[in-house]
């Protein structure tokens, strides 16, 4: 298979992949609409409880991240590898720092009382435990879907560093990278749904 023809079958797969999770988001995205829609002073509520600061900074640290995974891409490809490694290490030092600001979130709804079970917040309205289940499920999968960028990051870093991807086979950095994007996207998406309600 000529290298041509290689990429696009990447690009292929890469973008069917997409398609699929898009329409798994996109159900969750849908199931929101209606609760919200059917509860809509139960969901500003429910906002007003979110972290509307590191929600925000959680957006902004995906934002670079993003940036910095096309720059990337940008360098290998121009042969400038030790740049090209460099972005791809911020790029996994700032997703991990998003997955602990999201952490600490998910600690602090605890303290809160704010999981939905037995354990919910005492003589809150039960409708709300509708927002957090959804929060905590649709948040989640995003950061599982986060999880497995970084172990993607990873692999491309050591990829790199061996001298294995470099200028004429970029494809995998490309896929990746798609990838990246697309979990970015979908935070762009959960962000006002959750923290922006009611605001």
């Amino acid at each position: 298979m000529s290298g041509e023809r290689h990429a696009e079958t990447v690009d292929l797969g890469m973008w069917a992949f997409l398609a699929t999770e898009m329409l798994f988001f996109g159900s969750l995205v849908a199931t929101y609409t209606l609760y919200r829609a059917s509860y809509p002073a139960v969901f500003r509520a429910g906002a007003h409880e979110m972290e509307f600061g590191l929600g925000t900074i959680n957006t902004a640290v995906l934002l670079i991240s993003s940036v910095c995974m096309a720059l990337a891409d940008r360098a290998v490809r121009a042969g400038r590898s030790r740049l090209g490694l460099g972005l791809l290490a911020a790029t996994w030092v700032l997703g991990l720092g998003f997955l602990g600001i999201k952490g600490f979130e998910y600690y602090s709804k605890g303290v809160d009382h704010l999981i939905p079970g037995r354990h919910f917040r005492p003589g809150a309205d039960p409708r709300l435990q509708m927002f957090f289940s959804l929060y905590f499920a649709m948040t989640g999968l995003h950061a599982l879907h986060m999880v497995l960028g970084l172990g993607a990051v990873s692999w491309l870093i050591l990829r790199v560093r061996r001298g294995t991807l470099g200028a004429t086979n970029a494809e995998p950095l490309a896929a990746v990278g798609l990838y990246w994007h697309f979990v970015d996207c979908v935070w762009v998406l959960l962000y006002p749904l959750f923290y922006l309600p009611g605001r």
